[in-house]
């Protein structure tokens, strides 16, 4: 049977609950089967919008409005063969949009998928973690505390179980539950009040284990009959989301005036008031730029999407934008920074140190690890149980214990703030009283546990620090009987056990972390290591580590001082040691006081609190409760630290990229709307009309949608600082930036356009040349957006596979356009002699070099 941490466990059925072995789980056939007749176990939700419904929704669009009135007015006036190409190109728009929605829509499903609630079920005699919509009627699922209960179950097992049923009875305290007896197993239960044998989807284990055969899933639940449904993935950051409509308004009111202006100036001026409609609603076109949310859009749900390749999942969008601006970040010890994967190195009995990989049984070894066995879960999870069972595995121990028959775990006293230690009564198959006390925990509640005097416990101080200080998580080992005939206590003994040794468990670190945490250093973002193990054994990791080492702070000085103390403590502390679920939430606190930007790792129930209160929470997937994953913002699937500084450098890299297509989409409507200008300033008859307007915009929204959200991360992202978390998305050097390079693509093509004009062009020629030209400028600032850095050979030669597309689709157009008689007449296209062909191109040329030769100027800016 694979245990949780993939050690094989081979120990005899006797020392496991009975329960398990009556449970029974289904086969993978069987499961299948039940799960094709009865479907996902999933809540009814809201349907993924078909795409009718999403065409509906752009033909709300102020771009599409402007389309189609361009296409209304050419075909008031007879103009039908430009109406209808202005309509094609709608309808293009309409697709390009749809596409890129319904593509993030199937990107939020797949995101939404992942965050289903994770089951422990039996599938062929094993014990498998599943996604919770895998769960079908009849499996059996083990709950533990910090479990939301996955479907509806009758509980075939109980240990001191509690489940929190405030989801469907309205009431806050948790109920306790019992084991069903065999004539329950037909009944219909139905939530509210204690001692009920059923546990019912969507509430949460609050204490306590159990198993449960799942009696009811997905819509037939309590849960579903009541019709409650799924919370959506948000898609966008609610900030950014402003800063882009706030964009979108200002830009759109600023276009709608200076094209009704243009309208009135051009028509009472010429008279012509065709040309002055067609003017008014290509700068209006040039003017909006409506590209904006659909970027956003796209950039944040590819974004988590991204992360998630990366083994992090993304619960909420907004930490994309915040993982870009962490300074501190705060994790465990155990499992992120090393393997989770305990051996027993050493023991201390008495002063003798032992060989912990021995393979010869000693007594003293002998005793020493049939105690941690005892004091450990029957079916660990948790790698320091597991280690013990391999001890016990490799010595050759077998399940009776001091030859008394073979033992039944009788009560369990877990873990809790005020006794650090967890301790476990087992009895004698059969027997109605007595039994045999174990307990293995923090050396210090080992020592009141046995009672130890002053002289005992600055020894047994002695040799755990001596043990720690070589990076050993150190634990201490306790025994003792429970009197024949005695009944089974309500709590642990306080004091009355024996000391029995002192472990050090070895975790290695991985391999990963020193190479992480110094790309961490360099990126400005501080590493903080909170734990509960021992000091020694945190500042050996963190020494191994390669994080700053400082005296370590313990919740015994945390608990000792006011908040002022503890927030000049964490300025210069970086490791946290014997600390407290509940302590991390001051200490999140404090760092916020200082003023960080903080991100917190947690798997347990307690770490809820910490998580949702930090910028950035942090669950662990692998290891780490249902609770913990609701509250944080990103989930490691993985559980590495390394996952951690991945997911930093895509947050990074997706902000930059998102920036970059911001840049671009407001440079790239500079030369349009002054190309829409000119005509009413020059005197000239209309050079653009709705028609090309409409044909750019077929080249900007693929572009920003694609290409810059493919961009490889920038050489410098990690040798950053942090991004202030107040920074606008529109800062002032963007925006100056953008507008210059529109400025600039904007006097090349003015400049080719006025060479035309006085070299005598026709006015058919001279359009097809300023066109050409302006569209070799936009390609000219899609290499300009492409990186910060100031360099025209990496603007060109960068990778990214979605750009390799552009060069190829922008020809195939501009020859339909220029070189097919047809639409060069819609489009009121002369034949474009080679010689002014090459002056457009290098106008475009002139662009690219002229950008790249002004950009070391705001490179500093920018990458800020």
């Amino acid at each position: 049977m694979e245990n949780g941490s993939g050690m094989t466990d081979r120990r005899p059925q006797t020392l496991q609950p009975v329960e398990l072995a009556a449970a029974g789980g289904l086969s993978g056939t069987e499961a299948a089967a039940c799960l094709a007749a009865e479907g996902f176990n999933e809540l009814p939700r809201t349907a993924r919008r078909p795409v009718f419904k999403i065409v509906i929704e752009v033909l709300r669009e102020p771009m599409l409005a402007l389309l189609l009135a361009g296409a209304a007015v050419y075909l008031l006036f007879g103009e039908a063969h430009e109406a209808v190409i202005l309509a094609v190109f709608a309808t293009f728009s309409v697709a390009i949009t749809a596409v890129q929605q319904t593509r993030t829509e199937r990107v939020l499903e797949a995101l939404r998928d992942l965050t289903s609630p994770r089951a422990l079920v039996l599938r062929d005699g094993q014990r498998q973690r599943i996604p919770g919509r895998e769960v079908v009627r009849g499996d059996v699922v083990l709950l533990a505390e910090g479990d939301r209960v996955p479907a509806d179950a009758l509980l075939l097992g109980a240990e001191d179980l509690h489940a929190d049923e405030s989801l469907l009875t309205g009431e806050s305290l948790a109920v306790r539950k019992r084991a069903a007896t065999p004539g329950e197993a037909g009944t219909a239960w139905h939530p509210g009040g204690p001692d009920l044998p059923a546990v019912f989807s969507g509430t949460l284990i609050v204490r306590g284990a159990g198993i449960g055969r799942v009696t009811a899933t997905g819509a037939r639940s309590e849960v579903g009959r009541i019709g409650l449904s799924l919370a959506a993935l948000r898609s966008e950051p609610p900030r950014l989301q402003r800063q882009t409509r706030r964009m979108v308004q200002i830009f759109g009111a600023l276009g709608l005036v200076v094209a009704l202006a243009m309208v009135l100036l051009y028509g009472s001026l010429r008279g012509d008031w065709l040309e002055a409609a067609l003017a008014g609603i290509a700068l209006g076109m040039a003017m909006l730029p409506e590209e904006f949310p659909v970027v956003l859009t796209v950039f944040m749900a590819m974004g988590a999407w991204r992360i998630s390749q990366a083994r992090v999942l993304t619960r909420r969008a907004a930490s994309i934008e915040s993982l870009g601006s962490a300074t501190v970040l705060c994790t465990d010890k155990t499992g992120t920074l090393t393997e989770n994967r305990m051996s027993v190195q050493q023991l201390s009995l008495r002063g003798q140190l032992l060989d912990g990989s021995a393979t010869a049984a000693t007594p003293e070894l002998s005793a020493a690890a049939l105690c941690g066995l005892l004091a450990s879960a029957p079916n660990p999870f948790d790698p320091i149980d597991s280690a013990f069972h391999a001890l016990a595995d490799r010595l050759g121990l077998q399940s009776a214990a001091d030859g008394a028959a073979p033992l039944r775990l009788a009560k369990t006293f877990p873990l809790r703030p005020d006794r650090l230690a967890v301790v476990q009564i087992w009895q004698a198959a059969g027997a109605a009283g007595g039994g045999i006390i174990a307990a293995k925990g923090a050396p210090e509640a080992i020592a009141d546990l046995c009672g130890l005097g002053v002289a005992a416990r600055r020894s047994l101080r002695a040799q755990a620090d001596a043990m720690a200080a070589q990076g050993l998580r150190v634990l201490g080992l306790a025994r003792g009987a429970l009197p024949a005939g005695a009944a089974l206590p309500s709590d642990a003994p306080a004091t009355g056990l024996r000391l029995v040794a002192l472990v050090g468990l070895a975790d290695p670190l991985r391999a990963t972390v020193p190479a992480a945490v110094a790309e961490c250093r360099s990126a400005g973002i501080s590493v903080v290591m909170i734990t509960g193990d021992y000091p020694q054994t945190a500042r050996a990791i963190a020494a191994q580590a390669g994080l700053a080492l400082t005296p370590a702070l313990t919740g015994t000085d945390i608990a000792a001082m006011d908040d002022a103390a503890l927030h000049d403590a964490v300025a210069t502390t970086t490791v946290f040691a014997r600390i407290m679920p509940e302590q991390k939430l001051r200490i999140v606190g404090a760092l916020k006081a200082q003023g960080e930007i903080v991100a917190m790792t947690g798997d347990g129930v307690n770490d809820a609190p910490a998580l949702k209160a930090a910028h950035i929470g942090i669950a662990m997937g692998g290891r780490g409760t249902d609770v913990a994953r609701e509250a944080a913002g990103i989930v490691l699937l993985d559980d590495d630290f390394g996952s951690i500084v991945r997911a930093v450098r895509l947050g990074r890299r997706i902000y930059d990229n998102l920036r970059k297509a911001m840049g671009f989409i407001l440079a790239v409507h500079v030369p349009i709307a002054g190309l829409a200008l000119l005509p009413l300033l020059l005197g000239t008859p209309l050079i653009f009309g709705p028609l090309h307007i409409a044909f750019t915009e077929m080249i900007i929204d693929p572009v920003c949608a694609l290409v810059f959200e493919a961009e490889p991360e920038e050489d410098d992202t990690m040798r950053r600082p942090p991004r202030a978390p107040a920074a606008p998305l529109f800062s002032a050097a963007l925006m100056l930036w953008a507008v210059l390079q529109g400025l600039v693509a904007l006097a090349a093509v003015v400049a080719v356009y006025l060479l035309g004009l006085q070299g005598g062009s026709a006015p058919d020629v001279l359009r097809a040349q300023s066109f050409l030209a302006l569209v070799l400028a936009i390609l000219a600032l899609i290499y300009v957006n492409r990186t910060f850095a100031a360099s025209p050979a990496l603007a060109l030669l960068r990778p990214n596979r979605a750009l390799l597309l552009v060069p190829p689709a922008i020809a195939a157009g501009l020859a339909l356009v220029l070189l097919w008689p047809f639409a060069a007449g819609l489009f009121g296209f002369g034949r474009l002699p080679l010689a002014a062909a090459a002056v457009a191109g290098g106008a475009g040329l002139a662009v690219l070099l002229a950008l790249e030769a002004l950009k070391p100027a705001f490179v500093a800016a920018l990458r800020r």
